[in-house]
């Protein structure tokens, strides 16, 4: 049986607005540097420039008072939905022939891949060859190592690209490019790329020593069994530091040497989001808003409203659809430029708090100063959610005079010591790099160690906890850790 009732719920529900103010709380800098040039592409209601007074505010009223506000079809949440994509794609052909176009060249190097095919150019082989090369080329990562066998390759090589060969021409073809610079490039193991390093070096008896090791003892090389070598080869602890001065020498990732494409590195490059201050103990915190450009809604759409309002009656049907196009559009460039002033207001906000709370940090660059730390507590100091105050620390860095931090570097667990007082965990991770550095290397310091050493300074702590922050140091076990 059918039948209709009413029902009255609540229900939370994000605006447009606000999923757009989430999203850019994210992002970091960089990433807002080209989430404004995309928008500003996009969008041609919104323009570079500070803000200047206009009528954009009456807008709205002027455009759903129509008609007793029936002929509005806008749905903002419609435009907002598919992940800040407008729903109109606007390229303009507004250029002619007499325009003079000038390319301004940039040149980012030569990449690793790019490299390699270079140097394929100086071998003399048939178009056959050179196809199966650059085919083996293409199956190199950046590190340098080919990741497929040769005989994996060959029935790929026919099915992809239509050039029947077989395992032993695949394997000559490899053995030609392992010959490139740099040494060791095309290897399939980490063993295979030091071997290839070290054919190329003088054949000393060191050297041949080192071959021997690698070929034959890898394994208790790479778990420090050093005992177990010098017993095997009948050297002395002289002689296998000598072979193990060798070994070190070389480079585990023959791809990460080439240094040629200078794009590939720039993206490397971490740019701060603040920028903190330090006059006589005087704390200030800004925001890297150097390339970030001043927006504002272009008053040329502006004007088309007025021009609308004053000319209601005369209005046809594509004019109508062109005046919700901009409304659309106008609509879009607000929020988007509400949503940055939002950003930019919250991240100073929650980072000048951050500052506030570790205020002896920031003036001595000790981690030894660094409190205890937890989202929670910058939270009740802002005001702002708990998942606001993790959006803005995730992937965002402070400038100081000590250097670059990221934000989360400055959030840790509290432990309290032997007098009751509560420290950082930072404090404590301090105190076991230090004594990992300071170790004597021919007999370094095993848990049960570090924490004795711990509970001198008045740290109470479980081996299994101090496990755990050695993990997080990434500091390997005492036996890894040995040297001769």
């Amino acid at each position: 049986m059918l039948k209709q009732q009413l029902q009255q719920k609540l229900q939370q529900k994000l605006s447009p607005a606000q999923i757009q103010v989430i999203k850019m709380l994210e992002v970091p800098t960089l990433e807002l540097e080209e989430r404004i040039r995309q928008e500003i592409e996009e969008n041609p209601a919104l323009e570079e420039g500070p803000d200047t007074e206009n009528e954009s505010d009456d807008i709205d009223d002027e455009f759903n008072n129509e008609d007793g506000g029936n002929n509005n079809d806008f749905d903002p949440e419609e435009y907002m939905a598919d992940d800040d994509i407008p729903d109109y794609k606007l390229k303009a052909n507004n250029t002619s022939k007499d325009d003079k176009h000038e390319d301004i060249p940039f040149s980012v190097g030569m990449t690793f891949h790019e490299n390699l095919i270079d140097q394929l150019g100086l071998l003399q082989l048939s178009e056959h060859e050179r196809m199966l090369a650059e085919y083996a080329i293409g199956n190199i990562d950046e590190e340098g190592y080919l990741r497929r066998l040769p005989e994996s390759m060959v029935d790929d090589i026919v099915f992809h690209a239509g050039i029947q060969t077989t395992d032993e021409e695949m394997n000559r073809i490899v053995n030609l490019i392992r010959q490139f610079d740099p040494a060791g490039v095309g290897a399939t193991t980490l063993r295979e790329c030091l071997l290839l390093q070290l054919e190329r070096k003088k054949q000393t008896k060191d050297v041949k020593l080192a071959q021997k090791v690698i070929t034959d003892y890898f394994e208790e090389f790479s778990k420090k069994h050093y005992d177990k070598i010098t017993k095997a080869l009948n050297i002395d602890d002289e002689q296998l530091k000598k072979i193990i001065n060798e070994i070190v020498r070389l480079n585990p990732k023959p791809g990460n040497a080439w240094g040629g494409n200078a794009l590939e590195k720039s993206m490397a490059t971490i740019v701060p989001d603040f920028i903190l201050e330090n006059n006589e103990n005087q704390l200030s915190v800004h925001l890297n808003n150097s390339n970030i450009p001043e927006l504002r809604v272009n008053n040329t759409y502006n004007e088309m409203f007025q021009d609308y309002a004053s000319n209601k009656k005369n209005q046809t049907r594509e004019m109508k659809d062109a005046v919700m196009f901009v409304k659309q559009k106008i609509d879009a460039a607000r929020w988007f430029i509400d949503a940055i002033k939002q950003r930019q207001q919250t991240l100073l906000t929650t980072m000048t708090a951050i500052v506030e709370f570790q205020k002896e940090f920031f003036i001595e660059g000790d981690d030894t100063y660094l409190k205890p730390m937890i989202l929670k507590d910058i939270a009740d100091r802002t005001g702002f959610d708990i998942s606001t105050i993790s959006r803005v620390s995730n992937s965002k860095y402070i400038q100081t005079e000590f250097g670059i931090f990221p934000v989360k570097y400055f959030f840790s667990e509290s432990m309290t010591n032997d007098s009751g007082e509560e420290v950082s965990t930072r404090e404590i991770k301090k105190i076991l790099q230090d004594c990992v550095d300071n170790e004597d290397k021919r007999k370094p310091l095993n848990d049960d160690a570090l924490v004795d050493v711990l509970k001198e300074k008045g740290y109470i702590i479980a081996r299994r906890t101090v496990a755990k922050y050695r993990e997080q140091l990434n500091i390997p076990v005492a036996r890894l850790r040995k040297e001769i």
